[in-house]
């Protein structure tokens, strides 16, 4: 299958690399991306053949939120269409929490609010020690709905309450922290670290390593279907909100939002 937005490839051991790949975009997500990204992550769950994922991208930045564009379709669309595609996101954050493989993150740059939720669903994150990373969401009014049940399984919510609604940018160390990344490591022992991860699951029985992929979840937080639905109708609320009308239009004006004060 081809691509326009990610690249899939597989190696001879089984392990396949999706990378995000709008880099003059800072990988951020496209409509057309996230399509994608839902296409690929069925083609690998349909492949026996793949032992591990890895999840990367390509440039600078790993993943820097919505794009622009469709952030501005969505700030022009009705409550029906903007539920609509916050379903698509969802969907696809599903798809890749729920692979039956091994999902390794390599981040290699900022992530910024979907960028927080790609590296959630991930079983794994090595990211370099100097990313940067926000949920930015409360900047423009908004909230991070649709990513909110892959963060707060991962960070728990004692942790996710420190970053989730301040829109505070951290670094690669807190980060780890938070338990957003597992390791930190110069940009230089990236890939190193990388294999180091892949390693051990090539010693694995590959179905055990599904199955027990699927026990963990299946004892973690609960994401249902009623979550997930829950989560897009809080997001379509707020976007109906006089905040929300504010923020986004300050942020395509460029101009500062009216409840911004200099601290």
């Amino acid at each position: 299958m081809s691509f326009e937005t990610i690249s899939l490839a597989t190696d001879a051991r089984g392990i396949a690399t999706l990378t995000l790949n709008r880099p003059e975009k800072h990988n951020s997500l496209s409509a057309k991306m996230i399509d994608e990204l839902t296409q690929a992550a069925a083609q690998i769950s349909a492949d026996s053949g793949i032992r591990v994922v890895i999840l990367t991208a390509a440039g600078e930045s790993f993943c820097a939120g919505g794009d622009l564009g469709w952030m501005r379709e969505q700030f022009e669309a009705d409550r029906q269409t903007r539920m609509a595609e916050a379903r698509k996101l969802a969907n696809m954050l599903k798809a890749l929490n729920e692979l039956p493989n091994p999902l390794i993150g390599r981040v290699q740059g900022q992530a910024f609010g979907g960028g927080i939720g790609m590296m959630s669903v991930c079983d794994t994150v090595v990211c370099v020690d100097t990313a940067k990373f926000g949920l930015t969401e409360v900047r423009l009014g908004l909230i991070p709905a649709t990513i909110s049940p892959y963060v707060l399984a991962r960070m728990g919510e004692g942790k996710a309450r420190r970053v989730f609604m301040s829109a505070r940018i951290f670094g690669a160390e807190e980060a780890r922290e938070l338990d957003l990344a597992a390791r930190v490591v110069p940009a230089h022992a990236l890939d190193e670290a990388i294999e180091a991860e892949i390693k051990p699951y090539l010693a694995a029985a590959p179905a055990a390593v599904a199955a027990s992929k699927d026990l963990a979840r299946a004892l973690g937080p609960d994401i249902s279907e009623q979550t997930i639905e829950d989560t897009i109708r809080r997001l379509a609320d707020t976007w109906e909100t006089p905040e929300a009308r504010e923020g986004i239009g300050a942020f395509f004006e460029k101009r500062k939002p009216e409840w911004s004060v200099r601290g």
